[in-house]
């Protein structure tokens, strides 16, 4: 939660020094490229491969084989992802001609973008680090450190943004560049927060380099599949950066600001769920434990419908204002709220599909099973492509949210549908009622939210902005109450033991 809140303030911040304009559809694009890289080999990849391998070996008792996993890790990391940096350095030019074609028809933005991208890419070698240790502390059930780790970049950036942005013209630097330099800064942080947490586990870092390891056989083994099971969401983004691009200036930053106000419910609730699971997925796998398999999947799946269901209708009834809320100020303009407002209704369906898949993929690699999560995100990359390049033409950015929501729900659809079959079954009736009852209840939460919003005039004179969150937040309150009588009486059994576990009563 912390680091999803800095998280928006962050946004918050570069929303009002740069709008959705030139400068900021440059950083985005040059930021999505070593970030492409970090969430296909780095966090995802790893996590789904090291967290399994990791609980393995520590089930051995071999505590010593694993601090020596780790090590070897780091190690071989710096050296691919160094040299992936000097690529990426070398090459900018190329990869954002194709990445951001679009961009050529305004003079200067391709230029910068090919700046920033120069100066961000090391950034990779910064998180590469930092994920293995993010899942060396999760196969340990260590949570918190790791969870918290990202709000060093958050803070990073808006640290660059509040003190060097006002001075960047004096310093002779483009505002845009202090960002692009919060990132670096953010990334090291990440690193030096998790790795005092390492070492209070006992982990010394030793330079070793042993390619015959076989646990990091074991690693690379699952790690290609998981690669290209997790790459689903990344191509899709990468197609729909792509068509953005060529639809003129602010359309890949609304897309962007929409997909991360999205995506904070699946970080806080999707991730933080499918995080805590794998652990216990991973070592009911490696004692051949199906029943535990299949309780520990259908109880997050659950508690993730829970979480989710009503985060998504919240957002389709209150997504302009919430955007208006936290992004409509300096340079962001209130068009830039329409626009950006219009891609989050057409996101918000797949929160659910993007949630089930942070969970449901890295089960598979746990259980051993590489190649269904590798057709299923290779029909969903399919299935978006063609859905975005006709729904492009009707609805400009919005068809492009529209198609990758889709195409979430597709790819998770067929994960849950093929889990079920090799574990004989996910609990399917309780899912399913479980899943009926909280989609009533979030309809109830829905319709109060969206017209307690509306209702709700408290004048504050010259704080148009306190009875702006005053409204915001009244509305969701009110929503929230509404979700709470309703998950009463229908008895939905998730929400009660939420309740226990939060509220003394």
């Amino acid at each position: 939660m912390t680091s999803r809140i800095l998280g928006l303030i962050r946004d918050q911040v570069l929303a009002f020094f740069f709008g959705a304009g030139d400068a900021m559809d440059a950083f985005r694009i040059a930021f999505r490229l070593p970030n492409v890289l970090r969430d296909l080999f780095a966090e995802g990849a790893l996590s789904a491969a090291v967290v399994p391998t990791f609980a393995r070996a520590l089930a051995a008792g071999d505590r010593a084989a694993a601090w020596r996993l780790a090590s070897n890790l780091i190690t071989i990391l710096l050296l691919i992802s160094g040299a992936a940096v000097v690529a990426g350095i070398l090459f900018a030019e190329p990869l954002v001609q194709l990445y951001a074609a679009g961009f050529r028809d305004v003079p200067g933005k391709i230029e910068l973008t090919i700046r920033l991208t120069r100066i961000m890419f090391p950034f990779l070698v910064m998180v590469a680090t930092a994920a293995v240790m993010m899942a060396t502390l999760n196969a340990l059930h260590r949570f918190f450190i790791p969870a918290l780790s990202p709000a060093m970049f958050n803070i990073a950036t808006i640290a660059c943004a509040v003190v060097a942005v006002p001075v960047s013209g004096y310093l002779s630097v483009e505002p845009i560049v202090a960002i692009a330099a919060g990132t670096l800064i953010g990334g090291l942080g990440q690193i030096l927060l998790q790795w005092l947490a390492l070492r209070r586990e006992g982990f010394r870092y030793h330079p070793v380099l042993d390619a015959q390891d076989p646990w990091l056989r074991e690693i690379g083994r699952l790690m290609g599949p998981a690669v290209a099971g997790l790459a689903a969401v990344q191509i899709n983004l990468f197609v729909n950066s792509w068509l953005a691009a060529g639809l003129g200036t602010g359309a890949v930053s609304w897309l962007d600001y929409a997909f991360r106000l999205m995506y904070m419910p699946i970080g806080l609730f999707g991730i933080s769920i499918a995080t805590a699971s794998l652990p216990t997925i991973s070592g009911h796998a490696a004692s051949r434990n199906d029943p535990g398999i299949r309780q520990a999947v259908s109880s997050g799946l659950r508690m993730m419908v829970m979480l989710n269901v009503p985060a998504t209708f919240g957002l389709l009834a209150l997504a302009t204002p919430i955007v208006r809320l936290i992004c409509e100020r300096g340079r962001f303009t209130p068009a830039d709220t329409a626009a950006t407002a219009a891609a989050l209704v057409c996101y918000a369906p797949g929160l659910v599909g993007y949630s089930a898949i942070k969970l449901i993929s890295p089960s598979y690699y746990a259980m051993g099973h590489s190649r269904i999560p590798v057709i299923a995100s290779a029909a969903s990359v399919a299935f978006n492509i063609a859905l975005n390049l006709v729904l492009v033409r009707w609805l400009g950015h919005r068809g492009l949210a529209l198609g990758t929501a889709a195409a979430a729900l597709l790819n998770a659809g067929l994960l849950l549908i093929l889990l079920r079959s090799r574990l004989s079954g996910l609990e399917g009736r309780r899912l399913l009622i479980a899943t009926a009852k909280i989609s009533s209840a979030s309809v109830a939460m829905a319709l109060a939210a969206y017209y307690s919003e509306r209702l709700l005039h408290i004048p504050f004179a010259g704080h148009a902005l306190a009875a702006q969150a005053l409204r915001v937040f009244g509305a969701i309150g009110i929503g929230m109450g509404v979700l709470a009588v309703f998950a009463h009486l229908l008895r939905i059994e998730e929400f009660t033991h939420m309740r226990r576990r939060v509220l003394p009563f």
